[in-house]
């Protein structure tokens, strides 16, 4: 079993308490006023509630078949339509320029070299129209909890277990088959470094998805960029 199948099929349980960030994306697409797009769509955790209150379809890009399968279920069992494409947000290609993108529940971790989330954010920033917002989080690297991470095991929602790469700042979870997936945990400079290459401008930094101030207490990033006015 892959780690995107297993993953897939105990999603809810994992997410069961993530609920925070769904007024956040949902407030940025009210105000958009033109297509919106999730990155890393999944189950449509996030989509679903952001299309029904929109009143529009979100466009929910994913790579894995699995999670495009779970969304496609959710969405029709929630009534609502998505327009849902099995991609890869690297090769981001739009028929038309989104007002809004966001990529939620830390899936730009996820790309596993510079080159990866370089080329990812370029494709994002061609893909917005002039004026457009891109928003996504991240955890605020902290080199005290990735040590205490380190061999830790996890039987919920799939058995699991944490291994801390220390040079490359990188959290591999790996199942017990030997399936893995990474977590690259950037900083705050790294993330702005990215938006710098890929001709983005930062318009706000906020320590969690209440808007709260980012501090050296927060535990994670919530980012929101624009692409520059033509």
């Amino acid at each position: 079993m892959t780690w995107d199948e297993a993953f897939a099929y105990r999603y809810d349980d994992w997410t069961a308490h993530v609920t925070d960030d769904v007024p956040f994306y949902t407030t940025l697409a009210r105000d958009a006023g033109g297509p919106v797009v999730e990155l890393a769509v999944g189950n449509g955790r996030v989509a679903i509630p952001v299309a029904r209150a929109i009143g529009r379809p979100v466009i929910g890009i994913d790579h894995s078949p699995a999670m495009l399968a779970q969304c496609r279920t959710r969405a029709a069992a929630a009534g609502v339509e998505l327009d849902l494409r099995q991609g890869d947000m690297r090769d981001l290609s739009l028929d038309e320029p989104a007002a809004l993108i966001y990529c939620p529940f830390l899936s730009l971790q996820h790309l596993p070299a510079w080159s990866d989330r370089r080329r990812a954010f370029e494709r994002i920033a061609a893909s917005l129209r002039p004026g457009g917002h891109f928003a996504w989080n991240a955890i605020a690297f902290d080199h005290h909890l990735a040590a205490r991470l380190d061999g830790a095991r996890e039987e919920e929602p799939v058995p699991h277990t944490f291994r801390f790469a220390v040079g490359d700042n990188r959290i591999d979870i790996v199942l017990d088959d030997g399936a893995t997936s990474s977590s690259w945990w950037a900083t705050k400079n790294e993330w702005l470094g990215l938006l710098d290459v890929a001709g983005l401008e930062l318009t706000a930094l906020y320590g969690g998805f209440g808007n709260e101030p980012f501090t050296e207490e927060s535990r994670e990033y919530v980012f929101v960029a624009r692409r520059p006015e033509e």
